[in-house]
């Protein structure tokens, strides 16, 4: 198992080149500014994942990804 911690950009290089077999983010709520969408400006359109787990706390909401 390989474990990669970055941002949207990062994230992004890792499902273009398809390595990708799970995923687990945090998504906080922004309140200036704007965040980046993870699923955008792919090679592939959709990337094929669904959503196996998620876990709510005050802070943040946690979800993990499963490639299908």
């Amino acid at each position: 198992d390989i474990r990669i911690s970055g941002g949207a950009d990062v994230i992004q290089q890792y499902l273009n080149l398809g390595v990708i077999d799970e995923l687990e983010i945090a998504m906080t709520p922004v309140m200036f500014g704007s965040g980046r969408r993870l699923f955008e400006n792919l090679r592939e359109p959709t990337p094929q994942f669904r959503i196996e787990k998620v876990m709510d706390t005050p802070s943040a909401t946690h979800l993990r990804y499963v490639r299908e």
